[in-house]
């Protein structure tokens, strides 16, 4: 939200706007601190920071902050070879000090010296991972909450029978809610649809549907109920205290461990260059947004 834009007119559109990023952004944020082996609490966190306290510093008009799907390889790594989530938060800290150095510096130009190719690769590559840690808990086989393919497959065995050993741990109900999304997401981007309703995204859509239909099967007592265990689980505090003691803290030890330091400088490199071309795309997008404004 950029206050030199703040005005009635544009609170009118701002709101229902800001609604619906808001409803995308909720499971959103939580599927991406899941695919990033962080908890649950610190993907609202991330949301909630991105969504004020960018959104009040960003010179971007369009652009919405918050926890990066490009990143969840990444912090998924970074958490598993450090082996501390709080100094990996330490390193997280490293990497914001560099990224305000960075602004500070205005060196947003830096993302025009790398190719494209190079981008899109890592890009892919990220991806790839992505759905690779997904596609055990698509199918509802939760048994490693980081998601990992190699757990749906026995180790030792080299018959090509053994291929087939993932279709003994398939949850119908997991998949039938799983492959609904997917399809309501595809069938949603099609003009016939889009025209008709730009402002709900499919995304939205998915996840209402999807949650409508688990309700059924459980006001029904059907066998594809999607079990409890399948589900996000977020702890309600009880009190301020219990609130507050749900915040992880950085390990402030870690400004001297050579791990620590070397993932905050890949952090903020590699999140600086996905949001420079990512708002930049963006941006471009937009008739009204003046040029080089990041550099």
């Amino acid at each position: 939200m950029n206050l030199r834009f703040l005005s009635v007119d544009n609170f009118k559109r701002d709101l229902p706007a800001g609604l619906v990023v808001f409803l995308v952004a909720l499971p959103l944020c939580l599927g991406i601190s899941l695919a990033s082996g962080a908890p649950f609490f610190s993907g609202l966190i991330s949301g909630i920071i991105g969504g004020i306290v960018v959104g009040f510093l960003s010179t971007s008009n369009l652009s919405v902050s918050g926890p990066a799907a490009g990143l969840a390889a990444l912090v998924l790594a970074a958490i598993t070879n450090i082996g501390s989530f709080e100094l990996f938060l330490c390193a997280v800290l490293i990497a914001g000090m560099i990224q305000v150095l960075m602004g500070v510096l205005r060196l947003g130009g830096i993302a025009e010296y790398f190719p494209t190719s190079v981008i899109k690769g890592m890009l892919t590559s990220i991806g790839i991972l992505i759905i690779a840690k997904q596609i055990p808990h698509a199918v509802g086989y939760d048994r490693d909450e980081k998601g990992t393919l190699t757990q749906l497959f026995p180790f030792g065995n080299e018959d090509w029978h053994e291929l087939l050993q993932p279709l003994q741990h398939i949850d119908i109900g997991v998949l039938f809610i799983c492959l609904l999304s997917m399809a309501i997401m595809l069938v949603w981007d099609k003009p016939f649809i889009k025209k008709r309703v730009k402002m709900i995204p499919g995304a939205l859509v998915a996840v209402i549907v999807s949650v409508v239909i688990n309700e059924i099967f459980k006001s029904t007592s059907s066998s594809m109920t999607i079990a409890d265990e399948h589900l996000v689980q977020i702890k309600a505090a009880g009190s301020v205290s219990e609130f507050l003691g749900f915040f992880r803290f950085p390990d402030f030890s870690g400004f001297m461990n050579s791990k620590v330091i070397v993932t905050g400088i890949m952090i903020a490199i590699i999140a600086s260059l996905e949001t420079l071309l990512s708002i930049e795309a963006v941006d471009n997008l937009d008739p009204e947004t003046p040029r080089n404004q990041y550099k």
